[in-house]
């Protein structure tokens, strides 16, 4: 039997995770550890499963007397909103956390990493195949985010080189669906939630950009033959997302389209915002034999659509946002 680790697993993709993870029948213990920044006890309100555990600490300072077989590392916000807002947090949260939370693996364990595509930076080559050394800035706006991917990403091949640790590494691109927040930053669900509320959806420069979008639950289907379900040799890094590129402006008139009177509203460039963003899915074709992203953009943009409007019609982030905001006053 396993015991299993996950931080961040009140976020967005975490909670698909472990409605994952609970259906193993293998496991013994599932501890989530999340300091709620960016994730919502809603998000697992819906779990009434005795194994589930949940601490609520910072990845980089959590103290636990057990070890796990496994530790799947997802702390750290995703959205450029939320990590340009507190950089040193968002390090923290990648290299702190992992350097932490490789004190309290068992032996032989398991450690597997969220990386990200933003670790390619503003590409030149596309699609990106993970020996791509990418286009990055160090010192840029982004950079917080995308260079503590990286180091971390360094921090466990280092260890499998020196000590053989077993890790699984993936590089997740533009990954969007339920469960996000509604403050949450990114392009589709804040399209959706703008369209939704005010009525006008925001596009920054012409809307030219690319990106590669994901339906979480394709993506937490690659992520749980990688990190446990399959037996694989291969320890990454591991493109997972969807390769059919689609600009950011398309994505924003097809969300109008669902929602009559909605308007596009042309903003300022973002800084350093990537051209373009599309995983070469050669490795993962071969990895994980069978898998691929299935969910077209319509359809999964329909569904996380549903989900939203539900969620604003009940009002239902507003006791997600008072009971996070009780347990970080606890907390003080």
């Amino acid at each position: 039997m396993r015991s299993v680790l996950i931080s961040g697993g009140c976020g967005f993709l975490g909670s698909h995770l472990i409605d994952r993870l609970l259906l193993r029948t293998d496991l013994e213990r599932l501890v989530v550890v999340d300091n709620l920044w960016t994730g919502l006890l809603g998000n697992i309100a819906h779990i009434d499963d005795p194994l589930l555990g949940l601490e609520i600490q910072d990845a980089e300072s959590f103290v636990s007397r057990h070890r796990f077989d496994e530790i799947i590392h997802l702390a750290s916000p995703a959205s450029p909103v939320w990590y340009m807002r507190e950089p040193a947090r968002t390090i923290r949260a990648n290299i702190g956390g992992a350097l932490n939370l490789l004190t309290v693996l068992k032996p032989g364990g398991r450690f597997c990493f969220a990386s990200t595509s933003e670790v390619y930076g503003d590409p030149l080559v596309s699609p990106q195949p993970e020996s791509y050394r990418g286009s990055v800035d160090c010192t840029g706006p982004r950079s917080s985010y995308d260079e503590s991917k990286r180091c971390t990403e360094a921090l466990l091949f280092e260890q499998q080189r020196v000590s053989n640790l077993d890790i699984r590494v993936v590089r997740l691109f533009n990954t969007y669906g339920p469960r996000t927040r509604i403050d949450d930053g990114r392009a589709v669900s804040n399209f959706i939630c703008q369209a939704l509320t005010t009525g006008i959806v925001t596009v920054h420069g012409n809307g030219s950009q690319s990106r590669s979008w994901g339906y979480v639950d394709d993506i937490v289907e690659g992520l749980e033959r990688f990190f446990w379900r399959d037996p694989i040799d291969h320890r990454g890094p591991l493109n997972v997302g969807n390769n059919c590129e689609i600009s950011v402006l398309e994505i924003a008139e097809f969300v109008c389209s669902l929602v009559p009177g909605s308007r596009i509203e042309h903003h300022p460039p973002l800084p350093q915002d990537p051209t373009n963003r599309c995983p070469d899915l050669t490795l993962a074709t071969r990895v994980l034999p069978g898998w691929e992203a299935k969910t077209g953009y319509r359809d999964g943009i329909r569904l996380t659509l549903e989900w939203f409007r539900e969620q604003i019609a009940v009002g239902a982030s507003a006791p997600q946002e008072r009971a996070t905001a009780a347990v970080a006053e606890a907390r003080r």
